[in-house]
């Protein structure tokens, strides 16, 4: 299986603590927060991962290189003008298109849910794209959901205008499988984000539905964030370990 980690933003929330390093190389426990989430993904059984970069990239490249430490083959593509969420899967259209589906994270997103489910739960629906949603009182986004898990309704950013009246404790996770045609909604060589410009779009199709989260989740977007994930891998509340190679071997 294919997935792709968003890993191109400059992280410029996180102040002096991305002025030198994407952000997905920031530490926790000594390795970056790219090396969980990849390790993740390798667990979860997706062997083909391709990670967009632009900002130092050769941080990220000279670090990871092919993927074999985490038995995985790892491809990048870089972008000299950022493209958005949504633009970066459509530059990696003909990588991502080699399946019956493919998984998007996001790169500063830590999750440590067993995924089968939610494959499962995509293919059975046909869907053309199941979101990762937890409950959160406030967020950025608000998705609304029937009985079946049919997204219905999906605001990003609202204002306190378009948040008015609509009830559902439902948010996006940062994380979606995709099946194949997700990308033909997306447009060519223009920059687009895939919860603000696409996921909109694509709801009257009635293909796009919404999976709960069952483990830990945390936006690594703050320092306060950040040293929140550290607490977790070391109480263990985030269950995320790192393979037997990548912990006895040196980078």
């Amino acid at each position: 299986m294919k997935a792709m980690v968003l890993c191109a933003g400059y992280g410029t929330r996180l102040s002096d603590l991305t002025r030198d390093i994407p952000k997905a190389m920031l530490p926790l426990q000594g390795r970056p927060l790219l090396e969980y989430i990849i390790s993740h993904l390798a667990q979860q059984g997706f062997t083909q991962i391709i990670v967009n970069l632009h900002f130092k990239p050769e941080q990220i490249r000279d670090y990871f290189k092919d993927g074999t430490r985490w038995g995985v083959k790892i491809h990048y593509s870089c972008e000299p003008e950022l493209l958005g969420t949504a633009g970066g899967l459509k530059k990696a259209a003909s990588f991502l298109r080699q399946g019956d589906l493919f998984l998007a994270q996001y790169g500063d997103v830590l999750i440590d849910q067993n995924l089968k489910k939610m494959l499962d739960f995509h293919r059975t629906r046909c869907a053309l794209a199941t979101l990762l949603v937890h409950k959160r009182a406030l967020s950025n986004s608000v998705v609304s959901m029937d009985d079946a898990g049919r997204i219905v309704g999906f605001l990003e950013r609202p204002t306190e205008q378009e948040r008015a009246g609509v009830v559902s404790p439902w948010v996006n996770s940062g994380l979606c499988v995709c099946a194949p045609e997700f990308l033909d909604a997306i447009p060519v060589n223009v920059p687009s984000d895939i919860p603000r410009d696409i996921i909109p779009r694509i709801i009257s199709t009635g293909r796009l539905y919404g999976f709960p989260l069952s483990g830990y989740r945390c936006a690594i977007d703050s320092p306060e964030r950040l040293e929140e994930v550290r607490s977790a891998l070391a109480e263990g509340r985030c269950k995320l370990s790192l393979s037997a190679c990548t912990r006895d071997n040196s980078a």
